[in-house]
């Protein structure tokens, strides 16, 4: 049996602290012991403001840096971003100003190290302090996201997949949402953190997991040893049958989930939280696949005025799908996969999706993609 702790909670320093520091010793914190290397690993997205609900709260990371330390431990807090430098991250997301006196490191993954997270991915690169710090503590961001759903403790672990292999991996794998989240559910089972934490005092809703999203005010936080299982119960506190999570599905296939759940705490259920339109990444025979990408699935779209030509989009795009010009930026329909990296990395919010009319003459016909939600 697995506990999953939930707690009502605000971004207020000192009762936050008392929140983290409970959950925390329901959830595991006996296995930090004094001297340990104890690897934090936050959502850091990109460079943004705590108010935008885009990265784990400032706050949350300090309150679990003081924990690590009351333990006697070493609290590294690393990441790899999908856009923007490591320290305007640590500047612009006030995580300096907040860990202002305490003992702790910050730093961006570099190295990388072989694991063997299983078929049918074999050996891939993984952060080196991800696999070989004494304990990891996953501190993720509840958020939603335009390709995976929704992002929470398992995707959280994608960040140890350093820089521009992110988007090989998507690539490689993100043209399946089951394959990805197959990929998603390995690597955390290969990185194996102790506690997973989800942020979702502030949580974003609607086109996540960066600018495109809305902020949310949940007022809830949660952890657990079992990353799956908390995913899981999140799932259901946002009114979402599990299943409808690739991650879960996987999960559940690779025997992740545990047989009996305790949940400790009180939280309501959601009837209205804003989730993506999830539209399929492809359908029908192949010989129709580029009429159905330019004119039935759902696809990104920029409003190129607003457009500031930063360049990140078409840097990060893992299919090279996005050409530019002094006009504003284009998307070639017929390669790109529906990863939606664009949308996710875009630091200023203008690309969104867009269902194409003839999509939405036919979609009462299709298996519908709106997320099914559980009876209350």
């Amino acid at each position: 049996m697995v506990d999953v702790l939930f707690k009502n909670s605000s971004y207020v320093a000192t009762d936050l602290k008392d929140t983290i520091f409970e959950i925390m010793d329901g959830a595991g914190g006996e296995r930090i012991q004094p001297g340990t290397s104890v690897l934090i690993k936050p959502n850091f997205l990109m460079p943004a403001a705590p108010e935008r609900a885009i990265t784990t709260h400032p706050l949350v990371v300090k309150a679990v840096v003081e924990y690590v330390l009351d333990k006697g431990a070493k609290p590294v807090v690393a990441d790899s971003p999908g856009m923007g430098s490591f320290e305007k991250i640590l500047g612009k997301g006030g995580y300096l100003d907040a860990t202002g006196g305490l003992d702790v490191v910050f730093r961006p993954f570099r190295e990388s190290v072989s694991v063997d997270i299983g078929e049918p991915f074999g050996v891939i690169s993984l952060a080196r302090e991800a696999i070989q710090s004494d304990l990891v503590i996953n501190l993720a961001k509840l958020k939603t996201h335009a390709q995976m759903l929704l992002t929470m403790g398992v995707k959280n672990m994608f960040g140890c997949v350093i820089g521009l292999k992110k988007p090989e991996w998507h690539l490689k794998a993100g043209r399946d949402r089951a394959i990805f989240g197959r990929l998603l559910v390995q690597i955390c089972r290969a990185v194996s953190p102790a506690i997973t934490i989800v942020d979702g005092i502030a949580a974003l809703e609607g086109q996540g997991p960066g600018k495109s999203g809305t902020p949310r005010q949940l007022g809830l936080i949660a952890a657990s040893r079992n990353a799956y299982a908390l995913d899981m119960t999140l799932c259901r506190v946002l009114g979402l049958d599990p299943d409808m999570l690739q991650t879960h599905r996987a999960a559940r296939e690779l025997g992740l989930l545990p047989d009996h759940i305790n949940l400790k705490g009180r939280f309501h259920v959601l009837e209205d939280f804003v989730f993506p339109d999830m539209g399929p990444m492809t359908m029908g025979p192949k010989m129709l696949h580029g009429f159905m990408r330019r004119n039935i699935l759902q696809k990104p779209v920029v409003d190129n005025k607003a457009c500031k030509l930063c360049g990140e989009c078409w840097k990060y795009c893992p299919i090279k799908a996005i050409t530019h010009s002094i006009k504003g930026i284009r998307f070639n329909y017929d390669t790109c996969i529906r990863c939606y990296c664009c949308l996710e990395i875009c630091p200023h919010g203008v690309i969104h999706m867009q269902e194409p009319l003839l999509g939405k003459l036919i979609r009462p016909y299709l298996e519908p993609s709106e997320p099914h939600r559980t009876g209350n």
